[in-house]
């Protein structure tokens, strides 16, 4: 997940944009895609690393959603 915030995602985006990008990848399971919608506060991300920091976890914890 962290790489593709880092690699896929255009900046600055919405939680909606970030939500339904994360929908559209069919690597993500079901779970995670949930998870992901509702963790994430509503707001408008200037990088990853402030999705990562909104989401209270960090790359190594991320690493096992990837």
């Amino acid at each position: 997940m962290i790489d593709h915030l880092k690699s896929h995602q255009s900046y600055p985006a919405t939680k909606d944009e970030l939500v339904e990008e994360c929908n559209e990848l069919s690597d993500f399971s079901e779970a995670d895609k949930k998870w992901f919608k509702e963790t994430l506060p509503e707001g408008k991300y200037d990088s990853p690393d402030k999705v990562v920091e909104a989401l209270g976890v960090s790359d190594i914890k991320m690493g096992a959603m990837a």
